[in-house]
């Protein structure tokens, strides 16, 4: 069973206990690493495990989540070889992983639907990178 780690801060909190059942559903182990209630808490601190697991297990993809999606990208953008992608539509995640290489989708759990949420992710993980003059432009983000 493929492992996908997830996170999220308390903004993403329901909409990460929904995804982590749905992946289940898919046949993915979801690897939990908080936040692990609607208690206020700091986004980046879950980002940073999500990454470091990604970085521990490479070619595993990842879910982020927090209110706007924003700070989250943000903070799992720091790390080398991640590329979180932002996503609102599942045209957009297929376009990170296709486009962009990304391996991490960033959801903005105060303006989609649980629904809709379960597409991106869903989308997300089965898309391939297509590489070619998308490889080309993934090398030229540096990795520092």
């Amino acid at each position: 069973m493929k492992v996908i780690p997830i996170g999220s801060d308390h903004a993403g909190f329901d909409l990460k206990e929904e995804i982590k059942s749905y992946l289940n559903e898919l046949g993915y182990e979801a690897k939990d690493y908080g936040t692990y209630s609607e208690e206020s808490c700091d986004y980046p601190e879950f980002a940073h495990e999500v990454c470091e697991h990604i970085k521990n297990h490479p070619g595993t993809l990842g879910v982020l989540i927090c209110g706007s999606g924003n700070g989250i990208s943000m903070a799992a953008n720091k790390h080398q070889h991640i590329r979180a992608a932002l996503s609102w539509t599942p045209e957009i995640a297929e376009l990170g992983r296709l486009h962009n290489d990304a391996n991490i989708v960033s959801l903005p759990a105060r303006f989609i639907s649980v629904d809709t949420a379960k597409e991106i992710v869903k989308v997300f993980l089965n898309t391939e990178f297509e590489g070619g003059r998308h490889q080309r432009r993934v090398d030229k983000i540096p990795a520092c």
